[in-house]
């Protein structure tokens, strides 16, 4: 138990360099609570303790801002960012080392009793306000920005923006650190906009050549 609790410290000042002593990590990180009592409500409920699982996790929502269903699966490594409102559904499953940001939702689109929650690999770095929509996988090492709505799979080493969200990126190895950097995230609207500027300017050169030449003749015929 305490190789686990050492190795959920550890995630923190990995990925958070705000993380200034251990004991600030202990006290001051809601994420890391939610995780602590998400590990105890879940044991509830493998153990058929349902009751008890759906109150535990209710605590932890209550103190944390973090609603994690006691059943959702979750591996080693795992952080959550500062975490308000982040919300993990029953079915969801989560890898290792993953990555999530205040306000990131992974919800379901069936009223179904089945696998209706997503799937995040190893190494998945999701944006916050990002909206995991579905029973599909996000492949390992894949990145998803900022408000972002994923409706549908993703490839392992991929980067997906937008709504609905779309690969704008993908690479055949993974990066060696885990990032976020939101400024350096593709913009494909941007790009096609500047596009469709160039075509525009383009268009404006061969109009103003025509009307030059339309001009010279009309001179000419004068």
């Amino acid at each position: 138990m305490f190789t686990r609790l050492k190795s959920d410290i550890k995630a923190v000042f990995d990925r958070d360099p705000a993380a200034r002593s251990v004991l600030e990590v202990i006290f001051c990180y809601p994420g890391l609570h939610a995780l602590w009592f998400h590990r105890v409500a879940h044991w509830f409920w493998v153990h058929d303790c349902y009751f008890l699982g759906r109150l535990t996790s209710h605590f932890g929502r209550f103190f944390t801002g973090i609603e994690i269903h006691p059943g959702a699966k979750i591996g080693k490594g795992f952080f959550i960012d500062h975490g308000m409102g982040v919300v993990i559904g029953e079915t969801a499953e989560i890898g290792d080392n993953v990555t999530l940001y205040h306000g990131v939702t992974l919800g379901g689109v069936s009223w179904e009793k089945v696998k209706r929650h997503p799937t995040l690999m190893d190494n998945v770095v999701i944006g916050s306000g990002a909206k995991i929509l579905g029973p599909f996988t996000v492949g390992k090492d894949s990145k998803v920005g900022s408000n972002s709505v994923v409706v549908k799979e993703v490839p392992p080493n991929s980067t997906v923006v937008g709504i609905p969200g779309r690969v704008v990126m993908a690479t055949e190895k993974p990066q060696d650190r885990l990032d976020l950097e939101h400024g350096k995230m593709p913009d494909p609207e941007a790009k096609a906009i500047s596009c469709l500027f160039d075509q525009i300017r383009e268009l404006e050169r061969k109009y103003n050549a025509l009307a030059a030449e339309h001009e010279a003749l009309k001179k000419k015929l004068s």
